[in-house]
């Protein structure tokens, strides 16, 4: 009597084997129906509800070649505005900035991006008074004639605004090459 029930355990495993291996259809293939369920009181949907593609969830944005002279990231007047980026929809950035000197550099620095939430009141604050407020920064320190690459450090912050303007400064005294990448998530 156990050989038999050992024979049918056996068998139910090999054919739950097979199953598992067969390769299955990806249920993305086939339409699919969805059922929308109206809470009034605590989520109101009305109209038509549509996604239109793939949800996105990270995007990159390279802001390449810009040539930033000596300028101190003090100096706020002289900065040098870069392209704004566009955040609506995500909510953490990395950011990544890379360059190369141009010429012999005989005094080293730091070469860096600021990034300002671009809103009236913020900006306003920055034009008159030069205060930065809700900005991001991102720099590379040490830039110097011993290398003509350099590169910063990868912080990741939280996004607060839809748009950003992008500022940059260079604090050797040579004009350097810069490319800032952006790395936009939720």
């Amino acid at each position: 009597m156990k050989r038999p029930a050992l024979a049918v355990v056996l068998a139910i495993a090999c054919l739950a084997l097979v199953i598992l291996l067969i390769p299955a259809r990806a249920v993305a293939d086939a339409v699919q129906s969805v059922i929308i369920e109206n809470w009034p009181k605590i989520w109101n949907v009305s109209g038509a509800v549509t996604i239109d593609g793939p949800v996105k969830t990270s995007k990159g944005v390279a802001l390449r070649e810009i040539v930033v002279p000596p300028v101190n990231p003090k100096d706020t007047l002289r900065l040098i505005q870069g392209p704004d980026v566009d955040t609506d929809g995500f909510a953490y950035m990395v950011l990544s900035l890379q360059g190369q000197i141009k010429g012999e550099v005989y005094r080293s620095g730091s070469v860096g991006a600021f990034l300002l939430p671009e809103e009236e009141p913020i900006v306003k604050a920055f034009d008159e008074r030069g205060i930065m407020l809700f900005s991001q920064e991102v720099s590379a320190a040490g830039v110097s004639g011993a290398q003509p690459y350099f590169a910063s450090n990868q912080p990741r912050a939280q996004i607060g605004f839809s748009r950003y303007r992008t500022y940059f400064y260079n604090s050797t005294d040579k004009a350097v090459t810069v490319n800032l990448f952006v790395y936009l998530s939720n």
